[in-house]
């Protein structure tokens, strides 16, 4: 087992066992509380079903023969003395009660003779309840000497010279109460021994398979973490719907190939980063080897060239600077679009007046290379709802395009259709194409074409359009073939007047 393993989560096994054992030994405890509290029950309704009819008893066997009462009307105390010298020669822990009908204390041998007055009370609802059962429920009564106590009793009335009350016995009496508190307590002193090594012994055996069980997931989990960590790309957890713990099980599988993914994306974004900046510096290298061969033959033959030779120089040293300038501006815009620094201002605009002022704008440059560049339908007014600045730049790039790679004589129409509640954008020329291989990537900047398409350079407008579409949530689709011209089609939602 590795030092990795053999430190597998201390701390959770640790809580468990902590759990586990704390558990048990709240379970233990409560099993040896609710024992005795049951078994004192038991002992107390089986001595009380057993000694439910002493008082009946004592009613018939005492009192036919001589009356608790003397002719004064007073309490025969000798009675009493004799009653409770026999009871107590069978049963200790006998106390006996003789009750006015109200429940009022008349005598007892056990009581001081100032408690012995009807004012000190027993309660008659337990009596009543325990004569209408005939002592076959159990039921508590009240404990003349201490008030705030119930025990077990036995009772029965009596009428006797026209008087009536109740034999009130107690079964468990004070005597009674200290002996079986003793008794309870080294009772529960030997449960409790027993019972603690008992439970922590079957603890211990219940809590290592448990625990073992627990965390078997958790081990696996760990390992192929561990593995992970260490390299291992391809590690992860076998059929994590299987796992007690399914759902980290599949989080951590989630999480892996997230992670390779996101990976290989940076390891694919840092080559293309490269190739950009190959390419960018190629195209930069070329308009700056140009102004510079033309500026030193400017400063070396300045006397020996002609005017026209000067001028010459100057404007293609002039158009250099300008598409070196366009070239980093598109840089820059672009790198705008990459670190999504360009929040679209949508609002309502017509797409055909803005059509119109681009193909104006490029009228011009157009019939210099003797193409055709009209607008498709021109009549109709269609609105968009979309970010004007941006779609006017889209536009504009791909009109550019379009008569850039469009032989002369040739044909450059942008056309405006509204297909439900979209407009449908067409810009169509008849130039000389697009590879098929290389369609897929005309649109971003990263990738790589063949070196004659290179050699013209597709330049970072097809991919500043691409970025533009993306924040208006809508694609650009291209159509070509090589020879036959290209389409590029987009949409933008139609503005409901």
């Amino acid at each position: 087992m590795s030092a990795a393993e053999k430190t597998l989560t201390p701390r959770l096994v640790k809580k468990l066992w902590i759990a586990f054992i704390l558990i048990i030994l709240l379970m233990g405890a409560s099993y040896i509380l609710i024992t005795g509290y049951f078994a004192n029950k038991y002992n107390q309704a089986t001595a009380q079903r057993i000694n439910a009819d002493v008082a009946n008893h004592l009613i018939e066997e005492k009192f036919q023969n001589a009356s608790p009462f003397l002719e004064d009307g007073s309490v025969n105390k000798s009675l009493f003395g004799d009653i409770m010298h026999d009871m107590m020669a069978v049963n200790r822990s006998i106390e006996v009660y003789l009750l006015d009908k109200t429940g009022g204390i008349l005598y007892s041998v056990v009581l001081d003779p100032s408690d012995n007055s009807p004012e000190n009370k027993v309660s008659l609802a337990p009596i009543q309840s325990f004569i209408k059962s005939h002592g076959q429920e159990f039921i508590l009564g009240d404990d003349p000497r201490n008030k705030d106590s119930q025990k077990i009793f036995s009772a029965a009335p009596y009428a006797i010279d026209g008087r009536e009350g109740f034999v009130y016995i107690i079964l468990a009496g004070k005597e009674f109460q200290l002996i079986s508190n003793n008794l309870l307590e080294q009772y529960f002193t030997k449960l409790g021994i027993g019972a603690i090594l008992l439970t922590m012994t079957f603890a211990a055996i219940i809590g290592l398979l448990s625990i073992w069980f627990l965390t078997k997931n958790l081990r696996l989990m760990t390992r192929t973490v561990r593995k992970f960590q260490e390299g291992d790309l391809e590690a992860r957890i076998k059929k994590p719907e299987n796992s007690d713990i399914e759902v980290f099980a599949l989080s951590f599988n989630e999480m892996a190939d997230t992670i390779v993914s996101n990976m290989d994306k940076m390891k694919s974004i840092d080559t293309l980063r490269r190739e950009l900046i190959a390419n960018v510096s190629h195209d930069l290298r070329t308009p700056l080897a140009i102004l510079k061969g033309y500026v030193e033959t400017l400063q070396i033959k300045r006397d020996s060239l002609t005017e026209d030779e000067k001028q010459e120089y100057i404007q293609i040293t002039h158009d250099n600077v300008d598409k070196l300038s366009n070239l980093i501006n598109q840089l820059f815009e672009y790198s705008k679009f990459e670190a999504e620094q360009v929040t679209p201002i949508k609002e309502p605009f017509s797409i055909t007046e803005l059509s119109h002022d681009l193909i104006a704008k490029f009228k011009v440059l157009a019939e210099k290379k003797q193409i055709k560049l009209q607008l498709d339908n021109p009549n109709e007014n269609t609105m968009v709802y979309a970010d004007v600045s941006l779609v006017e730049r889209a536009l504009q790039n791909l009109i550019e395009n379009a008569i850039k790679y469009t032989e002369p004589k040739g044909k450059v129409i942008v056309s405006l259709h509204k297909i439900g509640e979209n407009i449908e954008i067409n810009i169509t020329d008849t130039g000389t194409g697009i590879p098929i291989n290389e369609q897929p990537y005309i649109f971003d900047r990263y990738k790589q074409v063949n070196k004659s398409a290179k050699k013209q350079g597709y330049g970072l407008g097809l991919a500043i359009v691409k970025k533009i579409m993306d924040l208006h949530d809508t694609t650009i689709t291209v159509l070509s073939k090589p020879s036959e011209g290209s389409s590029f089609i987009f949409n933008l939602p139609a503005y409901q007047v």
